[in-house]
């Protein structure tokens, strides 16, 4: 089934706001099984949306609109809806009710404009609101269907969870198009999106052939895409469709592992998480499993990694503190650091053992550098030195050189030192 989505309002186009619920959307489309190959966004104008509308219509079997629904006189998504289906709006006294009740509940004067979200094209279903005043519609055409839903975020995905995507489904079982379409996401760091397309392009080759692979993975069931997530590095989707959620488990595993073992022969341990584990949650595991804590001191990051890291439900079992020594002098008092250069992996050394000291941690990371826009110590911006104090090895050092501005330089430093300490943990005998 191919659904367009179709986003209104002239803020979208002069880039006022965002158009997140598109993307949000598109996603989870994707993890339904729905093909969506067109995005629209169209101004509050009724000859244009109506255009857009019938566009849609004549390549897609749906649409889903997001936007136009408010109280004000350019929300005018519903008298477009039903300008294409060619019929009248009617004011739906259940919801004038509804209307009424909400603004009487929080003491407040309802304006007469807000009726117009009481008016529904004849033929139409709601989807009830739950969380504001404009419900949702059903609007069939024939074979065909609009769905309208309000460009409020968290109403829209409530809508599209609660109405949209079981009427969805329902179609689609009866076209026969019913299916389990499941995903698994590879969350990696220290590659470049065309560097993993390579290391893995054997395997979409497989993936795309004619015929089952070896493994007896039917042809067009599973497929792979790159995502690039910015200063949370690529992202590998895995997706697969089958006629049983245990069916598409069993093609997810066995495909987790053929694309872990690719990348692995060729760019090493870049695979830090799955889905929505972060990081610092992989950071966390391997503390944790070792029955360590670690203490942090940080320079330029600025407590962007210490932020990172009590993030983690628990943190306080294995993260014992950090600390920002942002000034130079700080870093000599606090931290031990010996007097001269300050942006060095000797410095990034003595950070890492004088915040375990400090904090009496296991685990002690340093990170110094320089985040721009102009030259430190005669270093350039985008250079960090991180100092890794483990227990019963020597102090582990890198030199790392990142792009960016001064607070991609931040961000990119932050993850990356927590990379470097995931890695370290991982070969660490303990």
């Amino acid at each position: 089934m191919r659904i367009e989505i179709v986003a209104v309002g002239t803020e979208l186009l002069l880039g006022q706001i965002a158009d997140t619920n598109s993307a949000w959307l598109g996603d989870r489309l994707a993890s339904a099984g729905v093909t969506s190959h067109f995005h629209q966004a169209v101004g509050d104008n009724h000859e244009r949306i109506t255009l857009a509308f019938r566009t849609a219509l004549a390549r897609s079997d749906g649409i889903i609109v997001c936007g136009g629904l408010g109280p004000t006189q350019d929300d005018i998504t519903r008298e477009a809806i039903a300008d294409v289906m060619g019929v009248e709006l009617v004011r739906d006294q259940s919801i004038v009710d509804l209307i009424t009740e909400f603004f009487g509940s929080r003491g407040r004067t309802m304006s007469a404009n807000n009726l117009r979200q009481a008016d529904v094209p004849v033929g139409a279903t709601l989807i009830p609101q739950v969380m504001g005043t404009a419900p949702g519609l059903i609007c069939p055409l024939g074979h065909k269907v609009i769905y309208a839903v309000p460009g409020v975020p968290h109403e829209m995905a409530e809508m599209f969870d609660r109405g949209i995507l079981p009427d969805l489904r329902e179609r689609m079982a009866e076209a026969g198009e019913e299916a389990v379409i499941v995903s698994r996401v590879l969350r990696t760091w220290g590659a470049s999106e065309s560097g993993l397309a390579e290391a893995l392009q054997g395997r979409i080759d497989v993936l795309d052939a004619d015929d089952d692979d070896a493994d007896g993975v039917p042809a067009g069931s599973v497929t792979l895409a790159f995502l690039a997530s910015g200063i949370e590095g690529i992202k590998v989707r895995i997706t697969a469709r089958a006629a049983t959620l245990a069916e598409g488990t069993a093609l997810l595993d066995r495909e987790e592992k053929a694309v872990r073992e690719a990348i692995e022969i060729q760019l090493g341990d870049i695979v830090f998480g799955i889905d929505d584990e972060s990081m610092e949650v992989a950071v966390a595991a391997e503390l944790r499993a070792r029955g360590i804590t670690l203490g942090v001191a940080e320079s330029l990051t600025g407590g962007l990694i210490a932020s990172r890291l009590v993030n983690v439900p628990g943190a306080s079992a294995w993260f014992r503190g950090g600390v920002v020594a942002y000034h130079e002098q700080v870093k000599f008092d606090l931290l031990g650091v010996p007097v001269g250069p300050v942006v060095s992996e000797a410095a990034a050394v003595a950070m890492a053992e004088g915040v375990c000291r400090a904090t009496g941690s296991d685990v002690g990371l340093g990170i110094t550098g320089v985040a721009g826009p102009e030259d430190q110590e005669g270093v350039a911006p985008g250079s960090v030195f991180v100092g890794l104090a483990l227990p019963g090895v020597a102090t582990l050092t890198s030199e790392l050189h990142l792009p960016g501005d001064r607070e991609r330089v931040r961000q990119y430093g932050a993850i990356s030192a927590l990379d470097l300490l995931r890695r370290a943990l991982i070969e660490l005998e303990f």
